[in-house]
């Protein structure tokens, strides 16, 4: 819903420096690649470890560059679908880095079991949810849409942590919960859509 709503409005914001960082040579996938490494070193490096504040604020900045990179392909007039593929690439492996810490830190600095299984549950969905509709395109069918996707999925999860590294008892708990339900709702709502696209295509 975010990514409808506010994703393009974002992207174009960044058009200027996007065209900043083409002139100085920075391709997409540079940025991707980039984007990418950090964000998952700064998530196993700061979450793990208790550094809750630390890990939320470089992940959302390092998250940010998944922006820049597509600024950048429009800036220079066109993508690749090497390049989507990769894109789509990194962003399993910066979801998995994420909820992967955030479940750690749960399990062996919290000791909250049920926190730490509702991370799992949320990492799993949320890498089923994009498994659905990356598979019903190969096979020419549309699973799109639902209620949560991945940028509000960051954005959940970084608010929990970012409220329990200021103190804010069983954010992360109430949060990864949230993500949970949401995430189930959201694969319910993508395979009926997927359902839907197959009864129009084989009627």
């Amino acid at each position: 819903m975010l990514n409808i709503f506010a994703r393009a409005s974002v992207s174009r914001a960044l058009d200027p420096l996007a065209r900043v960082l083409l002139r100085a040579g920075v391709t997409p996938n540079v940025m991707t690649v980039v984007g990418t490494a950090g964000a998952i070193a700064c998530a196993l490096g700061f979450f793990p470890n208790g550094l809750l504040l630390w890990g939320t604020f470089t992940v959302w900045g390092f998250a940010m560059l998944d922006l820049l990179d597509g600024a950048i392909a429009r800036a220079r007039g066109h993508g690749t679908p090497f390049g989507a593929t990769l894109d789509a690439t990194c962003d399993r492996l910066v979801d998995g880095a994420l909820f992967g810490a955030i479940a750690w830190w749960c399990f062996v600095d919290n000791g909250n079991l049920r926190a730490a299984g509702a991370a799992l549950v949320s990492l799993v969905l949320g890498q089923v949810i994009s498994y659905v509709k990356a598979r019903a395109e190969a096979s020419g069918l549309s699973a799109d849409g639902g209620l949560i996707e991945r940028a509000e999925r960051l954005i959940i999860a970084l608010v929990g942590t970012g409220l329990e590294g200021f103190h804010v008892p069983y954010a992360v708990e109430v949060t990864q919960w949230l993500l949970a339900v949401l995430s189930a709702v959201t694969l319910g709502q993508r395979m009926v859509a997927l359902a839907a696209s197959a009864r129009e295509a084989h009627p």
